[in-house]
């Protein structure tokens, strides 16, 4: 069966509304929550080592470091989540991965070698300072970025 020029932009129209639900389907919901979290996170992370970096950095250069590229890794996940779609589902997977690693390895460190971190940073003592949201939430959204892919292949 041949396709005619007028069914073309319905399969694009089609095509461009699915990309769209995705999307949306990424920030509604729990994926809201996510996004507001994730946003609190930038703000407490990047306000905390811009302050800390210009004010004191010779105290804790480390600690200081890891709590701007804290707040780094937050705000590229809260931008992926906000973007939507599949390249950026799977952008905040691999960085929510990341943070927990970064979580769970700084957290360690600071409890075997506190030495190494004369203050805070936002992942030290697994974010002990952040009511331990540092850890809660890379398990929680990869948990729901994972739910949303099984969803998405079980419905397509």
């Amino acid at each position: 069966m041949a396709v005619t020029s007028s069914e073309k932009p319905e399969k694009a129209d089609k095509a461009q509304k699915a990309e769209k639900a995705g999307r949306r389907r990424l920030i509604g919901g729990p994926g809201l929550l996510l996004v507001w979290l994730y946003g609190v996170m930038v703000v407490g992370a990047v306000s905390r080592s811009a302050v800390q970096i210009s004010t004191d950095f010779g105290k804790a250069p480390l600690a200081y470091t890891l709590s701007a590229v804290a707040g780094v890794v937050y705000g590229f996940i809260t931008y992926s989540l906000v973007r939507g779609g599949d390249k950026a589902r799977r952008a905040a997977f691999a960085c929510c991965a990341l943070e927990l690693a970064g979580v769970l390895i700084v957290g360690v460190w600071t409890l075997v070698e506190p030495s190494a971190f004369p203050d805070a940073t936002v992942w030290s003592d697994f974010g002990m300072g952040y009511l331990f949201i540092p850890v809660l939430l890379p398990v929680t959204a990869m948990y729901w970025l994972r739910k949303g892919v099984l969803q998405q292949q079980a419905a397509g």
